[in-house]
This record gives structure tokens, C-alpha cells and sequence, in this order.
């Protein structure tokens, strides 16, 4: 099971609106094969780990064991269903790593494999299966994307200087590293004064990776059209109380003033089918996911060798829980959990 998340891994930044999976076929102790979903549309994970099985090996995957690391599929979407196959090719024991939510699917792939004579196990690696997913799950229990907040801060907690212009306050290699997160969600998101102080482009062109939808927060429509934002370069979403307008890759959706703007966001983008939103800024609009308990999982970036002594103060991080440090050079990553949705 472990190997089928580290393939299952291998998808991310692919397969949505998919859920990542991988998949093991065992035969007397040796694997005979493996496989996971690498793009969404395309084979799934099943499909992948039977069909990359041997000729001399096909014999036995009758008499073999199938690693999944979720519910495999029961219904026709881009592909036929998993369990078909499963069935067809006639294995007889299945050991899921978890459950799938997703209500199309919930319990009814392990019915139907039960039906057929297999055997099968349920819950290895349960915790970690559902973790690998914490998307998927997000947007189909909750009806929201998995929301991620992510900024960088000097080691006396500056998020950046009095002026306000744009300060490089992460290294080079952390830099990169935002890039690759960038690739691995579905969207992005930054407030007016960023976008107009900053002009950031919000791509992942320093990783080889998909570009994630851009958004900014605009209001009254005042950001000027010569922002990197509005190049035309990737989908952008600008949210406005003023308009609803499409102008190619650029899009306007117009908010009710009376209504929460967060919410109004973020059910704008479940609609949309985008799972994951990485929030870059900036301190207020930072501080009001927080302030609202909406977000999942916090990144800091902390410059330990940078002090700016005077300037505007990084947003405080409610109800955190620490996952996990990690160091790059002179910066030290801080990944923290919503300790309100943690168990």
C-alpha cells in the first residue's frame, strides 16, 4: 500500500478533478505490477497496473492480489469502471486503502466486488489514503476547494516594508519551491493591493507543471489593465461586484455586496470544479481566510537571516497545529494544519 501511494503521488497537479490513485498487483510476494492515474480523462490507476504486466506474467493475475489505494470505480465517466475490469480479469482478493466520499461511487464498487466473489479488505493505510486525497475530500464533503494559505515573513514577522514595493523576502530555492506548489492546485488567489504593488504572474513557470487558474479580488475594477494578470497568458478569474464578462482566457464574475465575499468565492469556484485554492496574499486578505476559519493547511516561509525592523506585520495564524519543518538555506518552511478539522 505504501508503494501505491508513492505512485498515486506521482498524478498530483494531473488528475483533477480526479482523485490521485495508485495501484499494485501481487503475485506470491513479488509485484507483477503497477501503475496509477497520470492524467485526468486517461487510464485509470487499475487499468494502468494490469496492463503493465508482463506476458509471461499474465498467467498469474488470476491468483494475485490488488493493492489500491482508493475504492476503485463503479461508474462510467471518461473511462468505463474499474470494477468491471477487476472482475473481468478475475482477481480475486482487493485490499483498499480507503473509502471514496464522492456519492456517484461511496460503497457501491465494494458491493459490486463483493457480489462478484472477491474478497476484499478495507482500511490499510486508511489515514494516510485519506490524507493523499485531503482535496478530493474537501471538495466533495464540504462543497468548497481545500484551501491552502501560503506567505513568506522576515525573521521579526514582516511580511514586507513600509513602502510597501515588493520584496524578495524567500531564496531562491523556496522561490522555486512556490512554483511547484503552484503546479500542484487548482487555483490561485491574491487581493487588489498585491496585485497592483507586487504585478505578480501567478504561474509555475520556474517548475515544470501546469499553470493553476489565477484570481484576484477587484472589487470596484480599479487594478490597471497593464498587470501581469491580465496578459491573457492563463485562465484568470477576476471577482467584482461591477460585472460578469468573458474576454477570452479572462474572466469577470460579479459578487453580491451584501453577501460574504469568502463564501461567495469559494462556492464560485466548487461550481467551477477547481479543488484546491492557494491564497499568496496579502496580509488582509490572508488574515480574513484565517479570521474565518476557512483554510486547511498553512505554509510560512521564514527568512531566519532577513530583519526588517519596521514594516507590515505578517497575518497572525489562528488555531494552527505544526505538521512539519522543513529548512531550505537560510529559510525555514513551517507547514501547519487547521487544528479546528485536525482528526
Amino acid at each position: 500500500m505504501r508503494r501505491c501511494l508513492q505512485l498515486a503521488e506521482m498524478g498530483a497537479g494531473q488528475v483533477a478533478p480526479n482523485p490521485m490513485v495508485g495501484a499494485v498487483l501481487v503475485y506470491a510476494g513479488r509485484m507483477i505490477g503497477e501503475g496509477y492515474h497520470q492524467r485526468y480523462g486517461e487510464a485509470h490507476a487499475e487499468v494502468n497496473c494490469i496492463n503493465s504486466v508482463s506476458e509471461n506474467d499474465k498467467q498469474f493475475i488470476a491468483a494475485s492480489t490488488l493493492y489500491v489505494s482508493l475504492e476503485p470505480c463503479a461508474h462510467f465517466g471518461k473511462t468505463p469502471p474499474c470494477t468491471d475490469l477487476i472482475i473481468k480479469n478475475k482477481i480475486p482478493v482487493v485490499i483498499i486503502g480507503c473509502r471514496d466520499s464522492f456519492a456517484e461511487v461511496s460503497g457501491k464498487r465494494i458491493e459490486k466486488l463483493t457480489q462478484a466473489g472477491i474478497n476484499i479488505t478495507v482500511g490499510v493505510l486508511e489515514k494516510e489514503c485519506l490524507a493523499l486525497n485531503k482535496r478530493f475530500f474537501t471538495f466533495h464533503n464540504q462543497q468548497r476547494p481545500y484551501v491552502i494559505l501560503k506567505w513568506a515573513q522576515s525573521s521579526d514577522g514582516k511580511i514586507t516594508g513600509n513602502n510597501s514595493s515588493r520584496m524578495l523576502i524567500s531564496n531562491e530555492t523556496s522561490n522555486r519551491l512556490v512554483h511547484k506548489w503552484r503546479g500542484e492546485e487548482a487555483a490561485i488567489l491574491v487581493g487588489t493591493n498585491t496585485a497592483l504593488n507586487d504585478d505578480p504572474a501567478l504561474t509555475a513557470r520556474l517548475w515544470l507543471g501546469k499553470d493553476p487558474v489565477r484570481g484576484v479580488i477587484d472589487k470596484e475594477l480599479k487594478l490597471p489593465a497593464h498587470l501581469k494578470l491580465f496578459d491573457g497568458s492563463t485562465e484568470t478569474i477576476v471577482f467584482n461586484y461591477l460585472k460578469k464578462e468573458d474576454n477570452g482566457k479572462l474572466h469577470y464574475l460579479q459578487l453580491n455586496r451584501q453577501d460574504d465575499l469568502l463564501q461567495q468565492l469559494l462556492s464560485a469556484l466548487y461550481e467551477m470544479q477547481l479543488q484546491s485554492l492557494l491564497v499568496e496574499g496579502g496580509t488582509k486578505l490572508l488574515q480574513s481566510f484565517i479570521d474565518d476559519g476557512l483554510w486547511d493547511e498553512a505554509r510560512i516561509i521564514c527568512n531566519e537571516q532577513l530583519t526588517m525592523g519596521n514594516g507590515l506585520n505578517a497575518p497572525v495564524l489562528k488555531n494552527k497545529a505544526l505538521l512539519r519543518e522543513e529548512r531550505v538555506d537560510t529559510d525555514v518552511i513551517s507547514f501547519f494544519g487547521n487544528a479546528s478539522k485536525q482528526g
